[in-house]
């Protein structure tokens, strides 16, 4: 019989009475239908450090999981947002009630994002160098707050797709659009760019007191050095 192959949701720090959560996606593609995601592959861990991030920042406030995909890639069989949809359910078992709840994905991970914008108890959404398609603009993302950040150089998802994405989301959700000049889709170069950004706004869109509204983060962005708003 062949080995079921399941999600995984790895908790990186859940604090006692935490006010908000986020929960990170990774990206990833597959050279085969139904390859099982490692917790060692590079898409996965490119996204460590930007949770670990979030979890600091958050201190002591914010809730931090990642989630390991049920396979690598796009199965439309069983696409990535059913497996964001199961491990909401598992962090909603597991938090106070009504907790508002961020999604940031890589590639992949920040189409899943997007797609599952509408969920009940996602608040915001940022979506770092996605790999989208046009038509994934037209979810319904009324009342969220969405930040998409992509680098002008990226070779494998195409930046134009996700500034028509955020073109069409734009007609039911609050849509920011960051370009990173010279960035690339690993976001290696630019790593503090796209982290920096992504961490700023989860935590100016989930917490009550917001250390910055998310208009003077990007106001911000406008003036820094590289970066295309």
């Amino acid at each position: 019989m062949a080995r079921e192959v399941t999600a995984r949701l790895i908790r990186t720090r859940v604090p006692k009475s935490p006010t908000a959560a986020v929960l990170v996606l990774h990206g990833g593609g597959a050279r085969r239908k139904g390859m099982r995601v490692s917790p060692n592959q590079l898409s996965v861990l490119r996204m460590i450090p930007i949770a670990e991030r979030l979890a600091r920042a958050g201190e002591g406030k914010i809730a931090v999981y990642r989630l390991l995909n049920s396979a690598r890639g796009w199965d439309t069989s069983h696409t990535p947002v059913e497996d964001v949809r199961w491990a909401l359910e598992q962090m909603r078992a597991e938090l106070p009630p009504d907790t508002p709840v961020g999604l940031v994905g890589h590639s992949l991970g920040g189409r899943a994002a997007l797609l599952a914008a509408g969920e009940d108890g996602v608040e915001s959404v940022v979506a770092l160098a996605p790999w989208v398609e046009v038509q994934d603009g037209n979810v319904d993302g009324a009342g969220r707050e969405v930040l998409i950040v992509h680098g002008t150089a990226d070779r494998i998802a195409d930046p134009r797709r996700s500034a028509a994405v955020a073109d069409r989301l734009r007609r039911t959700a609050k849509v920011a659009y960051v370009r990173v000049v010279g960035g690339k889709h690993a976001m290696l170069s630019r790593h503090e760019t796209f982290s920096s950004l992504a961490t700023q706004f989860m935590l100016s869109t989930l917490l009550d007191n917001r250390p910055e509204d998310p208009d003077d983060i990007l106001s911000r962005a406008r003036t820094a050095s590289g970066v295309d708003v």
